[in-house]
This record gives C-alpha cells, structure tokens and sequence, in this order.
C-alpha cells in the first residue's frame, strides 16, 4: 500500500511538471512563432528541475556570447596553472580592433592591463579587443577542446573579433561568424557555474561577479528591473542573444535566448528580436516564481541587512557613498554585505541612531532621498513648479519632419543643393563610399575600355574583408565589369579590396605608380585617388580612410558631398545600368578551372518601385541606416541622401518623403531648378 501511495505520488507529480511546462510553452510559442527569425531557446528553473526548449539543439551564431565560454576557457587556464589573474598584457595599436568596448578608442599603446582586467572588459562591456587579448593567452584550440570535455561540442570560438584570418575553423566562420554554440549547450554549463561546479568553485563565484556585471540591459534586465542577471549578450545586425541565470525568488533560472536571420537588424532600443529575449526572461521568471500576487508578496518590506540583495541594495550603497563623508566608497553591486554593514553602522552612529547595522525606517528617513544610477533627480517641488516652455506652431511649409540625421535634396542634372539638414556635417556614411570605389573604376575604364575585360583575381586579404560581401573566394576570378554588380548589388566589401589592388597601381595619384609595388600599397594608393577625385569634385566635408565604408574614425563624408558625387557618378552610363539594376548572375572560375555561378541582389528596394534608378545603401552600428538615391519624373531627375536613419525601414520612408516634397517643390515653381 505504501509502495502504491508513491507511485501516485509521482505519477502527479509528473503531471503537473508536464502541466507547467505546457503552460510555458503556451506562453512563449506564440511569441516565437510570431518573430521573423530564427529562434532557440532553453530554459531550466534549477530548484525543480522543470524545463523549456525550442530548437535546443540547433548550432546557431553567438555574436559576443561566445566570450562567456572564453572566459570559463581562461579560469581553467589559471585554475590550472597556464595562466595568472594579475599576468600582465601591453596593449599595442596593433591589436585594436573596431566595436563594442572601450580599449580601442581610450586607451593608449603601451598601457598595460592584468588578464583579469581585460576579462572583466570582455565581459561586462563586450570589448572586442580585450576579448582578443584574452583569447591569445588562452589560446582558440585549448578554448574549442575544454568546450568538448564539458560536453558542448558545438560551442566553438571561430577566430579572434574582426580577425577572420586567425579561423581555426574556417568553416564554421563562414557559417557562423565569430562562433556558434546551442541554447542546451549554454544552460548546460550556466546550471554547473551556479552549483559553483565551472572549473571550481573560486573560479566560478569569479565568473559570476564578471557576468553580473554586465552593462547590456536591453535584453533579459529589459523587463526585470528588480531581478538580479548574471548573464552575457551578443548582438550583429541579424543575430541577437543572451544567457544567464536570473536570481528569482524561488531559486535561480537558467536561460539561453538565440535568435538569427533577423528582419529587424535597427540598433534602437525597440529591436525586435531583443525585445523577445526581455519577453522570454519575463514569462520564464513570472512562471517559475509563482503569479503576480505571490511575486509581489515576496518583494522585501524595505528592511536591509546582512545578506540581503537586489536594486534597492545598489541604491543603499550609492546613497551611503554620497551621503557620507568621507565615502566608504561602497562597491555598488547590490549585494549588502560586511563592507556595507559597516558604513550603514558608520552613518548610524554619526545621525545619533541605534548602530545595529539594519536599514529600516529610521535609517531611510535620516539618509534622504536615495541617489539612483545616473544624474541625481531634482526635488518634486523643483520639477512640478517649473512651466513647460511652448516652441512656436509647427510651419505648414517647409520639407517634411523626418527620423534621419541629416538629408540632402539636390538637383539630379547638376548637383545643385535645393534643400537639406545639417547637410554640411560629416558623418559616418557606411557602404555608400562604394559609390566612389565604383565612380573611380568607372571612369577609368571611359578612357580605357578596354579595362572593362580585364581579369580581377580575388586575394585572400579581399576574401578575409569582414562585413557584406560578393562571396567570391580567394583564387577565384572574375571580369572587372562583372564585378561591378558584385560590389554595388550585394554590397561586397571584399570586392572592393580587389578593386583597389588590381587599379591601385594606375590610379595612384601625383604620379607614384612607381612607388606601388605590393597589393597593400596599391589598396593605400587607390584611397589616395578616392581622395583626390573627391578634391576634384568639390567634396569640401569629405574624408575616405578606406574602399567599402567599415567605420573608421577619420572616414566620414557629408549628404552634400555624396549628392554632389552621385549627381558626377549617374552620368555615366555603366554606372547607371549597375545600380539601377535589382539581380545579376555571373560565372567565376577557380584555381583548378572551376566554374560555380553566382547571384547578387541589390540592397537597394526602392528599384521594385517606378521612377527609382539607383543608387546606393549602407548600414553599420556608427552610421545607421543611410541611403543614396536617385529619382526620375517628368524629365526631370532628383537626388535624395538620407544618414543616420534608425532602421532600414525608416530610411525608405524618409527618402520617398522627401522625394515627394521635392517633386512637389519643382510642382509648385513650374520645374524651375
């Protein structure tokens, strides 16, 4: 009978863990289904055991999640003996690298940081050549073999950041990118750093300092203000992730959210694909900590003490900072522990209160208002006395009100400026710099025609270029007047490299042809003739550092100076029939006699609608979304440059809004121009 009782006993027990994870699923399903994306998700409340997975199992791209396995390759490595927290490393210029982080662009060659420093970067800001600095000591093949003894084989670190040419695993790059790994694989080794089980338990409560640290909180924080995260993120234009173990009031959650193939690729605060990540922490939280009414139960009456956490910890330890002189310059990570208990016994004893080291009404009342993250508020009655200031009417005249930076109208037949905003201001201007690259080989070949037959050989330094691409090999060749469709039509970064080191040479200005003679000076002379031919033009507000637009701090251009460019550059006929054609199919041949076909798609969707003819898009975090367009009506023709647009979309809709004020302009003063 006994024996009996158990069974059934288990037996419901069962079934209300399948119940609950059916409900999970009710829950977060409909919001997968729902994204335009690829979607994986694992999720285990690790008290009960209870779990959630979507494509679990699915190899996916981790943008910078990969430096969390990193990291745990790196403990080991000093676990072990190979390597030491406070080992130095001395930052050369050659080891920076553009993106998140904040080596690159603050810190000076020759500063030199310890391995747990530069750790603690590649963590908690992402940065990207702290991350490469860290990988050379740990070295990718000992990362990719730990990976494998802890049983996630296809958590794989590719190569260092923006240093394809280190691939270890040159397929999976392509594939993948930087690295790859699964939401199982990643809750997998989340569950053994929370039982302290990751290399070993110092090691482990270590990682865990450096992943609650993380400064990223639009995706899991986004809707958990309260929840404490431990957690590391990812994010490239298609690809958005994050994993962590959320404190909740029940026990800790494990949880991996990745997503790729994204159609949302903005960088605003309302990604798509980032929102779902914050909806999915959320659902995961609210489930395995009970309702709303038990969770809100069990948030604290206000009273903090030794062992307590969370938000109002950090505001404590802030406001004791501020309040006290001099400050006990508290770390502010939310935990209330000895240090904290002191300085409270310490503002205690100097406000005449009991010294018990225990925050509660009395000790709130004497500290005041608490000082929150960032800039202190004002005083209510100092906000609320004060009137709002009324700006004028908005004109019924004037151009529309548009999302971008800054935007140009120009006349398309001579370049001339009818109207704009901030449209002298240089900024960054993405793979519209391609509209030069191309303007350049172009006009080349007007004078000799014969250069349009010429054979490009794709380099292996074209091939490893980062970013869009024409996805031709190393080896592989092609016409110069094929290859112009891969570079404008799919955006090829790589085939502007092999641009500039097939023309480099003739196009070298002053007359130092002499001077090019390796593939690395021929690319350095040919942005010399970018440069030039943008002196010629009268580009005044113009820089180019290189051929395709990757962000580079001295590469900037004005929407004046690309109108100007874009009005020289559609008047020549091959430059027209490139861009303003929507797909194009061409044969390559490889080393060996290899023939594949290839096909490119233009970026530019303003082709599928009539009247448009070119020209250019580009898109990188620094730029945003930027467009270069050019429009006939009636015998007449238009410019429209829009940079710095929020998303690809809203680039489209400001530049056909602006298109329609200024057919609408030309409309109104009879076509006078």
């Amino acid at each position: 009978m006994h024996r009996a009782w158990i069974l059934v006993c288990l037996v419901l027990c069962m079934n209300v863990a399948a119940a609950r994870a059916d409900e999970l699923a009710d829950k977060i399903e409909p919001l997968i289904d729902a994204h335009d994306g690829q979607v994986a998700v694992a999720i285990k409340d690790l008290k009960t055991g209870q779990s959630y997975e979507h494509n679990a199992q699915k190899p996916m791209p981790t943008a910078s999640l990969i430096k969390l396995p990193l990291m745990i390759a790196a403990y080991q490595a000093m676990d072990e003996g190979r390597l030491k927290a406070d080992e130095p490393i001395t930052l050369q210029e050659s080891d920076k690298v553009p993106g998140s982080g904040i080596l690159t662009e603050h810190f000076s060659p020759g500063a030199t940081i310890s391995l747990h420093d530069a750790i603690e970067l590649m963590i908690v800001y992402s940065d990207n050549t702290a991350t490469n600095l860290v990988a050379e000591k740990v070295g990718l093949e000992q990362a990719a073999e730990l990976m494998d003894k802890l049983g996630c084989p296809e958590t794989r670190m590719n190569s260092m950041v923006f240093r394809r040419d280190t691939s270890i695993f040159p397929e999976r790059s392509k594939k993948y990118g930087l690295g790859s790994t699964t939401a199982a694989d990643m809750v997998k080794l989340l569950e053994q750093l929370s039982q302290k089980k990751l290399v070993s338990e110092p090691a482990s409560e270590k990682m865990l300092a450096h992943l609650y640290g993380c400064d990223d909180k639009q995706k899991f924080p986004r809707f958990l203000p309260q929840a404490k995260i431990a957690h590391k993120t990812g994010s490239i234009n298609e690809v958005r992730t994050d994993a962590g173990l959320i404190d909740a009031p029940k026990g800790p959650i494990a949880l991996c959210v990745l997503t790729n193939e994204n159609d949302d690729k903005s960088w605003g605060d309302r990604n798509a694909a980032e929102v779902l990540c914050g909806r999915i922490a959320q659902i995961a939280y609210r489930h395995f900590s009970g309702d709303a009414d038990e969770i809100a139960q069990s948030v604290p009456d206000g009273v903090l003490k030794i062992g307590s956490s969370g938000m109002l910890v950090e505001a404590l330890q802030r406001t004791l900072n501020a309040r006290m002189k001099p400050s006990p310059d508290l770390g502010v990570d939310g935990d209330f522990g000895s240090m904290t208990e002191g300085a409270v016994i310490g503002f205690q004893k100097s406000k005449g209160l009991q010294a018990n080291g225990i925050v509660g009404p009395e000790t709130w009342a004497a500290l005041g208002a608490l000082v929150e993250e960032g800039p202190e508020a004002p005083e209510p009655d100092e906000v609320n006395a004060q009137a709002l200031t009324m700006q004028p009417p908005d004109s019924l005249d004037g151009p529309p009100f548009v999302g971008c930076k800054t935007w140009v109208i120009a006349d398309g037949e001579t370049g001339r400026i009818l109207c704009g905003h901030d449209e002298h201001e240089p900024v960054d201007i993405a793979s519209t710099t391609k509209i030069m690259t191309a303007y350049l080989v172009i006009n080349y070949a007007q004078q000799h025609a014969e250069a349009l037959d010429e054979t490009v050989v794709f380099s292996k330094r074209a091939d490893d270029t980062i970013g869009s691409t024409s996805d031709l090999r190393a080896g592989e060749e092609i016409a110069v007047s094929e290859l112009l469709y891969g570079m404008m039509l799919p955006s090829g970064n790589d085939a502007t490299v092999a641009f500039a080191e097939h023309f480099g040479k003739r196009l070298a200005p002053g007359g130092a042809e002499s001077d090019v003679d390796s593939p690395r000076k021929a690319y350095d002379a040919f942005v010399g003739a970018m440069n030039a031919t943008a002196e010629k033009l009268g580009m005044a507000d113009s820089h180019f550092s290189n051929t395709h637009g990757l962000t580079d701090e001295k590469h900037k251009a004005s929407a004046a100076d690309l109108a100007k460019l874009a009005c020289a550059a559609m008047k020549l006929p091959l430059f027209r029939e490139v861009v303003g054609t929507a797909q194009h199919g061409s044969k390559v041949k490889g080393p060996g006699g290899y023939e594949r076909n290839v096909l490119w798609k233009n970026t530019n969707h303003l082709l599928g609608i009539e009247g448009y003819d070119g020209v250019k898009t580009g898109t990188t975090t620094a730029a945003g979304a930027c467009l270069v367009s050019h429009g006939r009506r009636d015998q007449q023709s238009l410019i429209v440059v829009v940079l710095g647009a929020g998303s690809s979309d809203s680039r489209y809709v400001d530049t056909r809004n602006l298109f329609r004020y200024g057919w609408q302009k030309l409309a109104s003063s009879g076509g006078a121009q």
